[in-house]
C-alpha cells in the first residue's frame, strides 16, 4: 500500500518530544497511516503498540485507569521522577475521541512520563475532539490533518507516477505541449466526479465507486450525524444537500433556515458539525477592513466532490453538466489548500456583485487573485478594476480546466 504525502510529516514528527494527533473524515485513511507507522516504528526496532479503543471492554479500562495502556506494551516505562529511559516507548491509539476525556488522558501520560512516552493517535473528527478536549495540551501537541487526496496523490494511488511527472515538466515548461494531454484530463474527469477518498480512487469499477460513496453518504455520515447529537436528522441531510447544490456561493444561514424550517442558531450549529466532520469548508471575505471581514458570509466548498456528487446524485462527465462551474471552482479550492494555509484562501466580493473567486495574501499588501472558470476564453480582466485598483499589488489571473498550473499543485 503506498503511503499518503502526510505520511512524511508524520514519520519527521516521531521523534519529537510532543504527542502526535491525526484528525480527519471518517474512511479517509487515517487507521491506515497509523498502521503504516507502525511498521515503520518496528522495523527501527522500536518498543510499540498499537490500540484500537472501538473495542469497547479495552475503553472502559482506559477510561477507569490510564495506565492500563501499559498492559499491552512489553515494557513499563520509567516516569519523569525516575529520569530518562534508554529506550521510549511508541503507542498508537486509533479512535481516540472514544474516550470519556481524552485530553485528561492524554495530558496525564505526558506529565507522567515526558519524553519516555510518545503518543499517536487518531480521531475521527475534530467535533469530537474540541467537545472532549478540554485542556488545549498547549506545547504537548502537534494535529495533523488528512484530507481526502489530492489530485496528484490520485494519481500516484493509480500508478500513474509519469503523468505526476508530466505535469510537473509542464508547469516548468509553459511553452512544452504534452503529448499525454488527453491521458491526463481523462484522470481528472474521474476524480471531479468520484472524489479522493482513498477506497474509492483504488476501485476501478465505476458502479461499485458509487456505490461506495453512497455507503459514505449513507452510513458513515449518519455515524457522524448520531455522535453529534444532530436532533432533526432529515433536516440536517436536507441542508446537505442544499449546500452541495450551493457549493461557491455565499453561506446565507437565514435563507436556509428559511427553506428547510430550521432557526437560525440550529443552520449554524449544523454547519459547525459538518465543518468539525471535515465534510465542508468555509472561506471568509477578503478586505482591507478588519472588521468587515468577520461579518461579512462566508462561501462554501466540500472536501471531497466524489462526497459532494453523491449528495445530488450526479455522476455525469464534468463537461456536460450545467453545474460543471461549481464543480472546477470547488476543485480549485481543494488544490490551492495544498500549498497555502487554508485560513490564508479568501474571496472577495462588493454589494454591487464584483467578485474574485480567490485571494491569497502573501504579505501584508500583496498576493494572488485567481478566478476560477471552466474556459477562460471569456475572462474579461476589465471587470476587476475596482479590485486591481485598490489592491494593485495583487497579481490576478484566471484558472480553467486546461490549466497545468493548478492540476501540479
Amino acid at each position: 500500500m503506498k503511503a499518503r504525502y502526510l505520511f512524511k510529516s508524520l514519520e519527521k514528527h516521531l521523534d519529537h518530544k510532543s504527542y502526535t494527533i491525526i484528525t480527519g473524515a471518517r474512511q479517509v485513511g487515517k487507521t491506515t497511516l497509523l498502521r503504516q507507522l507502525f511498521k515503520k516504528l518496528r522495523e527501527r526496532d522500536e518498543i510499540v503498540a498499537f490500540i484500537n479503543l472501538e473495542n469497547k471492554l479495552l475503553l472502559l479500562t482506559l477510561d477507569k485507569n490510564p495506565n492500563a495502556i501499559f498492559d499491552f506494551v512489553q515494557e513499563t516505562p520509567k516516569k519523569i521522577i525516575d529520569g530518562k529511559a534508554s529506550k521510549r516507548i511508541y503507542i498508537l491509539i486509533d479512535e481516540i475521541q472514544y474516550l470519556s476525556n481524552p485530553s485528561n488522558f492524554l495530558k496525564y501520560l505526558y506529565d507522567e512520563y515526558d519524553y519516555n512516552v510518545k503518543i499517536i493517535v487518531s480521531g475521527s473528527s475534530a467535533f469530537y475532539i474540541d467537545k472532549k478536549f478540554k485542556d488545549s495540551l498547549a506545547g504537548r501537541k502537534r494535529i495533523f490533518h488528512l484530507y481526502p487526496m489530492s489530485f496528484n496523490e490520485f494519481l500516484e494511488f493509480k500508478e500513474e507516477d509519469d503523468l505526476n511527472n508530466e505535469i510537473s515538466f509542464m508547469v516548468q515548461e509553459p511553452s512544452y505541449k504534452s503529448l499525454y494531454r488527453r491521458s491526463i484530463k481523462s484522470f481528472l474527469n474521474e476524480y471531479l466526479i468520484y472524489g479522493g477518498y482513498p477506497a474509492v480512487v483504488l476501485e476501478e469499477d465505476k458502479a461499485e465507486k458509487i456505490h461506495l460513496l453512497n455507503e459514505l453518504k449513507d452510513s458513515y455520515l449518519r455515524k457522524d450525524i448520531l455522535e453529534s447529537k444532530v436532533d432533526k436528522e432529515l433536516k440536517f441531510l436536507v441542508l446537505l444537500q442544499l449546500l452541495s447544490l450551493q457549493t461557491g456561493n455565499i453561506l446565507n444561514k437565514n435563507s436556509l433556515g428559511r427553506t428547510i424550517g430550521l432557526d437560525n442558531k440550529t443552520v449554524e450549529r449544523y454547519v459547525y458539525i459538518l465543518q468539525k466532520c471535515f465534510h465542508i469548508d468555509l472561506v471568509k471575505p477578503f478586505f482591507s477592513n478588519l472588521k468587515k471581514e468577520f461579518i461579512k458570509m462566508p462561501k462554501i466548498y466540500f472536501n471531497d466532490l466524489g462526497l459532494r456528487n453523491s449528495l445530488i446524485n450526479n455522476f455525469e462527465l464534468p463537461a456536460n453538466r450545467e453545474d460543471k462551474g461549481m464543480l472546477f471552482e470547488n476543485f480549485v479550492y481543494n488544490q490551492l489548500r495544498i500549498k497555502y494555509i487554508p485560513e490564508n484562501i479568501r474571496y472577495w466580493r462588493t454589494t454591487d456583485g464584483n467578485e474574485i473567486d480567490f485571494v491569497i495574501k502573501d504579505s501584508s499588501d500583496s498576493g494572488l487573485a485567481i478566478e476560477a472558470k471552466w474556459n477562460c476564453n471569456k475572462f474579461n480582466p476589465k471587470k476587476y478594476t475596482k479590485f486591481l485598483t485598490n489592491y494593485n499589488k495583487f497579481e490576478l489571473s484566471c484558472v480553467d480546466i486546461n490549466d497545468k498550473n493548478i492540476i501540479g499543485y
